[in-house]
């Protein structure tokens, strides 16, 4: 669907068209068809329009005529005086101090007829034998009539817990369009729309908006747009592009460097190693290096004193949760703390706990850093649909805890085998160009590719062997040359 505009008429040509620009502002405007005008249009009239904006410009296909007056829904209406009536009455009736309403009687009966007919009479008392309140079977905790509630168990005092702190919230990183606006006013007007585009998506960006324009005006028969030249200049502009754009995060996170997130901090930082080229961009690049360190060291103490004293006050569901999210990517946990935290997670998952404490535990657990290491103390009795279907949806993870609820742990997704690369095709024609192709007789299979023999083996030329004959022991045997010179005896 595309986009509709607010239209201005300022002119009308004699060839039948009109220009336009945009209510209420000088930019942007252009010329429009006068055969999409509604009858009675005039210079001045603001319109809505459905305009393709596109790289060369904004044309306007299609002109909406103005909306008319609301009509009211017909209505009768009423002749005579009104009347000043209530859709509903309602009477409230206020209760006396003593609670009984003005209708009631003392023992809050009825004082009409029916209640003082009735009179109070002594009732005989039945013979019947006594009940026994001992031996009747009660629901386990609840106590049994007569005793005053003495039977019902105390609730377990639990000891008082250290307030912790609330953390300050992070702040996202919002950057402003200061160097990225500099840069889109300094080009051409007429290098703004594939700026435009190779800010959405890059270079793919731009290839598809250009491919569409040309489709649009081989249709229409106007000349296409150059693509080598409008990608050149894509090219050209994208690293100035990336530069202005981090440096603008690079503003925002120093402004707010402190406060920010470290997750957006350590995205510019890690960003920086493509654009930090130059004294521009180098500069905050090793400024923002410096405060992530600083800062990782500062959140990964808070983190380990977190998760010690949550352990320490018994917030165990706390502490699991905690022990997933360490301030620096691939932190593992201490030894101690580990053992100390799976210890503690095992303790919590009694059979005597309700089934939906037992469930967040193991909610808990699945996502922690020890999820490999947790041993239950017990299982409850009755799990519930509810329960079973977390260690359902848990077992891939805590393989061993689903083992004790009977459920097998699914299996371990393999890893993929390597796709092998289709072999390449090679056509007869560049196989019949390739020097040393032979021809293959007609009718007979394709030509095949040559098979290149290997190398020759080079094999040393057999050494002399030169025996020894006896001699006098001062005598010396001269050595035979290896290669004797020709004429030489």
């Amino acid at each position: 669907m595309s986009p509709r505009i607010a239209v201005e008429l300022t002119s009308a040509r004699p060839d039948g068209t009109w220009t336009w620009r945009a209510a209420g502002a000088r930019q942007p405007k252009g010329v429009l068809d006068g055969k999409l005008l509604p009858a009675g249009a005039s210079i001045g009239d603001v319109l809505r329009a459905e305009a393709d904006i596109d790289i060369e410009g904004i044309t306007v296909t299609t002109v909406l005529p103005p909306k008319g007056e609301r009509r009211e829904p017909e209505r009768l209406k009423v002749i005579g005086p009104p009347r000043d009536e209530t859709a509903v009455t309602t009477t409230g009736v206020e209760r006396g101090r003593g609670g009984a309403r003005p209708h009631e009687g003392p023992d809050g009966r009825p004082d009409g007829a029916a209640g003082a007919r009735r009179s109070p009479r002594p009732r005989p008392e039945r013979d019947r034998a006594p009940r026994d309140h001992a031996h009747r079977p009660r629901p386990s905790g609840r106590p049994a009539e007569g005793d005053g509630g003495a039977a019902r168990p105390e609730r377990r005092a639990r000891p008082p817990r250290p307030e912790v702190a609330p953390r300050p919230k992070a702040r996202k990183l919002r950057p402003r369009r200061v160097h990225r606006d500099a840069l889109l006013a300094g080009l051409p007007q007429e290098q703004q729309p594939i700026v435009e585009q190779a800010l959405r998506g890059g270079i793919p960006a731009v290839r598809t908006a250009l491919a569409e324009q040309n489709a649009k005006a081989r249709k229409e028969g106007l000349p296409e747009a150059p693509n080598n030249a409008v990608l050149a200049i894509a090219e050209r502009l994208l690293p100035r592009l990336r530069v202005a754009e981090w440096l603008d995060r690079a503003e925002a996170a120093l402004a707010d460097a402190d406060d920010l997130a470290l997750r957006d901090l350590r995205s510019v930082v890690v960003s920086a190693e493509d654009v930090a080229r130059d004294e521009q961009t180098r500069q905050p690049a090793a400024k923002l290096r410096a405060v992530l360190e600083r800062r990782t060291e500062a959140e990964q103490a808070l983190w380990q004193r977190d998760l010690e004293q949550s352990l320490e006050s018994g917030r165990v569901v706390r502490a699991l949760r905690l022990s997933s999210r360490a301030p620096q990517p691939g932190e593992r946990l201490a030894p101690d703390v580990a053992s100390r935290l799976a210890e503690a997670a095992g303790t919590a998952m009694t059979a005597d706990i309700g089934v939906d404490r037992w469930a967040t535990l193991l909610d808990a657990v699945a996502y922690s850093a020890v999820r490999r290491s947790v041993t239950p103390a017990g299982v409850p009795a009755e799990p519930g649909d509810e329960l079973l279907g977390q260690v359902r949806k848990h077992a891939g993870r805590v393989p061993a805890i689903a083992g004790l609820f009977g459920i097998e742990a699914p299996a371990a997704p393999g890893r993929r085998a390597p796709r092998r690369r289709p072999p390449v095709a090679v056509s007869p024609a560049r196989v019949a160009a390739s020097p040393g192709a032979s021809t293959a007789p007609p009718g007979g299979a394709g030509p095949r590719a040559r098979r290149i023999p290997p190398p020759p083996v080079v094999t040393p030329p057999p050494v002399p062997v030169v025996e020894a004959t006896p001699s006098a022991p001062d005598q010396e045997v001269a050595p035979a040359p290896e290669h004797p010179e020709p004429g030489v005896p």
